[in-house]
């Protein structure tokens, strides 16, 4: 650790609430779905591409995040985003139609990958190795709790009477506490002489070095389909928790206390494996509780009519520890491919995992949230996806092995 760097806690306390702010942004609004849809007369397909418009803009902008800290240094370009997604947040508030909302999601989205993908930079500019896994998991599990307390949030804005826009404004909050923590707390990690000048012609060449890289494509893949078994549930949450699960909007925590639950539990664990279990055993360990969770949960729906709590988000649970374990060892291996620019390569690797998530939440959802028996089908079809490109990649690392000739 760098001599100007905060205590390892502090750290990933700020770090962690510097990746929440994105899942905070999709969902805080859930439990106000059908309130938002009377009050701007649209349907709840209209409704869903509050989170589509918002997970493009994301993806799209994720590509330029880490470039631009390997430019101008992390703390800068984190407080840039912080200031853009406080106005943004604020032009949300103030929306009166859904075109106007739309607008200013997208900008949301602009900014809101910016405290994970720079955040995970960060990490490996101060620390290698066990040491960074650590860190990587401290991170996570502390992030993990967002998704969880975010809808619980906004259910409770509005059984305290409020309106939709309140939790735009909950929003700002949340963004001026992090700006004025980062300002005081996050360092400068990446020195000035270590920077990369900006060069449009340059960053396209990475670009396309980094696209046609079938080994981090494998790897990126790997986890991002992973975690889309857990998302394809985030996503259909308004459908599952007040259709299928016939509950109110306060109703939300049943399903993301048990998935996030899950993730940080799968976190802490991982931290606790880093330099004891080699990373591909780990990972292997989780891929393997997610294929155990997959079909417990597609069992339980196929064996009854209607689905109840708690047996109908148990197996999430188990799905989430897995995902967690086999997180953090994935985005370490992408970064350590690129030493020289962290940034860029956190950036490709957000930018596939969120142009799957844009897909699954915009197309997938709607196709399958009807039925619980679909929603189970396609989490263990993402499972089993994710699995596939993880083995693909350890069958052409063994095939490298062997070839490599022995000196």
């Amino acid at each position: 650790m760098t001599p100007a760097s905060p205590s390892t806690r502090r750290l990933a306390l700020l770090l962690a609430g510097l990746a929440m702010f994105g899942p905070f942004s999709i969902d805080t609004i859930f439990p106000a779905f059908l309130l938002l849809g009377e009050r701007m007369q649209v349907d709840q397909v209209a409704v869903q591409q509050t989170i589509s418009v918002y997970l493009l803009f994301y993806g799209l902008m994720s590509l330029a995040h880490g470039p631009l800290s390997d430019a101008f240094g992390r703390k800068r370009v984190i407080i840039g985003g912080l200031v853009l997604f406080i106005g943004a947040s604020i032009g949300c508030a103030l929306s009166r139609d859904m075109t106007t909302l739309l607008v200013f999601r997208a900008l949301q989205g602009v900014t809101a990958g910016v405290g994970v993908i720079v955040g995970r930079a960060v990490i490996r500019d101060l620390y290698h190795g066990a040491d960074a896994q650590r860190l990587m998991s401290q991170v996570s599990m502390i992030f993990g709790v967002a998704p969880a307390i975010a809808p619980i949030i906004g259910g409770w804005i509005l059984l305290g009477g409020g309106d939709w826009p309140l939790i735009f404004w909950f929003l700002v909050l949340f963004g001026v506490v992090l700006l004025l923590a980062t300002g005081k707390w996050l360092p400068e990690t990446h020195p000035v002489e270590a920077r990369t000048p900006l060069s449009m012609r340059e960053l396209l060449r990475s670009y396309a070095r980094m696209g046609s890289n079938a080994r981090l494509l494998r790897l990126s893949a790997a986890g991002a389909l992973n975690f889309s078994g857990i998302f394809l549930y985030i996503a259909s949450a308004p459908v599952l928790v007040m259709q299928h699960l016939k509950l109110g909007e306060g109703g939300f925590a049943w399903l993301f206390i048990p998935t996030i639950g899950g993730m940080t539990m799968g976190s802490f664990l991982s931290g606790r494996m880093a330099g004891r279990i080699l990373p591909q055993r780990q990972i292997a360990i989780g891929f393997g509780l997610c294929a155990v969770s997959a079909v417990l949960n597609i069992a339980y729906v196929l064996s009854v009519q209607q689905i109840a709590l708690p047996w109908a988000v148990m197996p999430i649970f188990l799905g989430g520890v897995g995902m967690a374990l086999i997180f953090p060892v994935l985005a370490l291996a992408v970064l350590d491919m690129y030493p020289h620019q962290r940034g860029l390569a956190s950036s490709m690797q957000m930018f596939i995992q969120l142009m799957i998530n844009t897909v699954v939440a915009g197309v997938v959802s709607p196709m399958l949230s009807s039925s619980p028996v679909h929603l189970a089908l396609g989490y263990m079809g993402f499972f089993a996806l994710g699995g596939s490109f993880w083995y693909w990649e350890r069958y052409c690392e063994r095939r490298r092995e062997v070839l490599t000739p022995i000196e």
